[in-house]
Order: C-alpha cells, then sequence, then structure tokens
C-alpha cells in the first residue's frame, strides 16, 4: 500500500515537551564492530480475523475500521498457539534464511509482553527449543518499540565484542489480551513474530545508528492494569476486565507522532544522512493515520515507504521484524540500501535505527 508525502521536510514535533534521547553508538568506540543482519523470518498465528467477523462480535463496521485504522484483516493464534511457539517458527526460519544452525547462537533476545507465562522468560522456552545450548537468553519488554530496544541491546553487546551471532525476536499474542468487547482497541491487533539473526561485521555495514528514548508519563494512557505485583488476579480484576489492554487513542496518536518524528530525526543525525537517502523506512504498524503523519513530517515519500497493515493488523513488537521479512523475501533490499526502522509503545517507549543492508 502506498502512502503519498505531503511535504518536502520535516515538520516540527506536534508538542514542545522535549523528549530525552538516548544515542547508543559503539562506531565511536575505537576497534568496536558493528553488527548486520544476515537472516530474517516470520512466522503468524494460524488463525484470521476479518473486519466482517468483528462486525459481528462488537458495534463495529468495515468501512469504520478501515477509515480509522487502514486495517482489512489480523492473524490470529489458534488455541494451541502460545507465543513462543510463533517465536520458534520465526527464529527457525530467520536461522534458515542465515545459513546458520542454532549451535552457532550465542545471544537470543525476546521482546514481548505477552510472554507464555510470568517466567521463566520466552527466550529460554525457545533456546531449549532450537537446542541453542552455547546461547544466553532472556527476555526484554518495550511494548511495540520492543524489537527495536532488543535489536539496539544484541547490536550492543556483539559490537563490545561480547558475542559473534545473536538472534532477537519480536513475539506477541495480543489476542489474548485484547478485549472484544472494546471497539476502540479490539480492531487493531494481531499475533506473529518476526526475527532477525545478527552477526559481527566491519563498521559501516549493518546498524549504522539507534536513538532509544522513553517518557514515563505516558503510563496512564496505554496499559494492561492488572495480572502485576499492583493489581494481581482477584474476582474483582477479572470482572471489571482489567486484564485487558486499555488505551486512550488520542493521547496514543499525539504522542506516537511526536516521539517517532523526534527520535527518526535525531538517528538520521547520527547517521549524517537525510530522508531522501533511505531506500526504505519500516515503520511500526499501528494505524495508518499515525504512519501516514510521521511520513509527512520526515519528507518520507509513498516509493520509501513499507506499509502491511492491511493484513496484519498492529502486532506490537513483532510488527517490525515481519515487515522487514516480507521486504526481504520480496527481493526489495539489496547490498548497500538505507533503511529506517521506527517504532513507538507504550511507556512512552520510542525507537529508530538505521540500518545498512548487507553483511559485507
Amino acid at each position: 500500500m502506498a502512502l503519498a508525502s505531503t511535504t518536502a521536510g520535516a515538520k516540527p514535533a506536534e508538542s514542545s515537551k522535549v523528549l530525552r534521547l538516548t544515542q547508543v553508538d559503539p562506531r565511536t568506540q575505537p576497534g568496536v564492530r558493528s553488527a548486520a543482519v544476515i537472516g530474517t523470518g516470520a512466522f503468524v498465528g494460524s488463525g484470521r480475523l476479518t473486519n466482517s467477523d468483528l462486525e459481528q462480535m462488537v458495534d463495529t463496521s468495515d468501512a469504520w475500521i478501515r477509515e480509522r485504522t487502514g486495517i482489512l484483516s489480523r492473524p490470529i493464534a489458534t488455541s494451541e498457539q502460545a507465543t513462543s511457539d510463533l517465536a520458534y517458527g520465526a527464529a527457525v526460519r530467520a536461522l534458515s534464511s542465515a545459513g546458520m544452525s542454532a549451535a552457532d547462537l550465542d545471544l537470543i533476545i525476546v521482546a514481548t509482553v505477552t510472554p507464555d507465562m510470568p517466567f521463566p522468560s520466552v527466550g529460554t522456552i525457545v533456546q531449549e527449543r532450537l537446542g541453542a545450548r552455547r546461547a544466553v537468553a532472556f527476555d526484554l519488554a518495550a511494548a511495540c518499540a520492543g524489537f527495536l530496544f532488543g535489536l539496539t541491546t544484541a547490536w550492543n553487546l556483539i559490537g563490545a565484542g561480547m558475542y559473534q551471532n545473536a538472534l532477537v525476536i519480536g513475539a506477541e499474542t495480543l489476542s489474548r489480551i485484547t478485549d472484544y468487547r472494546d471497539r476502540t482497541t479490539c480492531v487493531l491487533f494481531g499475533d506473529g513474530a518476526g526475527a532477525v539473526v545478527l552477526s559481527a561485521a566491519p563498521r559501516g555495514v549493518g546498524v549504522v545508528s539507534s536513538v532509544l528514548a522513553t517518557d514515563g508519563s505516558g503510563v496512564p494512557f496505554l496499559q494492561q492494569p492488572a495480572g502485576g505485583s499492583r493489581r494481581p488476579a482477584s474476582i474483582e480484576t477479572v470482572t471489571q476486565r482489567q486484564h485487558y489492554i486499555k488505551m486512550l487513542g488520542q493521547e496514543v496518536f499525539r504522542n506516537a507522532v511526536r516521539g517517532m518524528v523526534s527520535t527518526c530525526t535525531a538517528a538520521l543525525d547520527k547517521a549524517g544522512i537525510t530522508s531522501a537517502d533511505l531506500n526504505l523506512v519500516i515503520p511500526h504498524q499501528a494505524n495508518i493515520r499515525i504512519i501516514r503523519a510521521v511520513a509527512d513530517r520526515l519528507g518520507i515519500s509513498d516509493d520509501q515507504l513499507l506499509v502491511n497493515i492491511e493484513e496484519t493488523g498492529n502486532l506490537s513488537a513483532a510488527s517490525i521484524p515481519v515487515a522487514l521479512d516480507q521486504a526481504v523475501r520480496a527481493g526489495q533490499l539489496h547490498d548497500g540500501d538505507l533503511i529506517l526502522m521506527t517504532a513507538f509503545g507504550a511507556g512512552w517507549s520510542y525507537g529508530a535505527v538505521v540500518l545498512r543492508w548487507g553483511a559485507a
């Protein structure tokens, strides 16, 4: 799906509030390596929920959903599929794409807010299923921005010389925490996983720059209120439907656009490039109006932008790696191409990563 850009340059952020941007760049350290993506994979829920299905479940319509979100249908995990199953499927495909075995992995990071259980981590479950005996594995939670936080973490650990090969997975089964009585949220989310294999590479290829930011003032506006230590499960929390996603849409829209534009601008500056230099932009597939607003403000043209929200919905941490795998398998990327990936999530959490495609 193409999106038209209505401006030639970036517009100012929608709020005067200044984000504290954390730029992490191992290239500034003498002798430190970079990390390149050498394999990608995706695996989504086996079921599918269409807008027509939702019309039978809640007070909504296909036209309303399309206009507000850009979504036509979304993959949904079956009752037999947990987050680790989707993560494992994406991991197997990423390893195959990289021509690598699980025995070659040193590190596994899974970004998720819908783990199989509070503990142990999805990462360790995937590690065991893969047989990645040498790898250290853990989960990371930054909501929809989680994949970029995980990618940045792996990049720095590889760059510092601790590890050689890393598997970074974004995986979610958001249908498990979606309230299908709430028409403002139930139309948005799907289930899936995307994975990349990162490997040590010379500086100048792979990850070029990363900018991460969080703003805790956003905590009240997008959350799953119950199920943790603050409000453990009880008859009251279940009756009040507090174990589902709660969202204030206007606050999400305003802060998503502001944060994504700010982090993208900073990441482009750190990489020494402009939006005109980009071959591909992969935004978090949250809402078509958010994607359009960010593209307009950054001066990103329709032929630079990858949008697959029509058939995926919002996959949270899986959104970007699923889209990246789609681009790879469609033959859209070539050595030397510059890619910008950007996301926002609950917290607020924001991220932008510039990647130069190619391993050498």
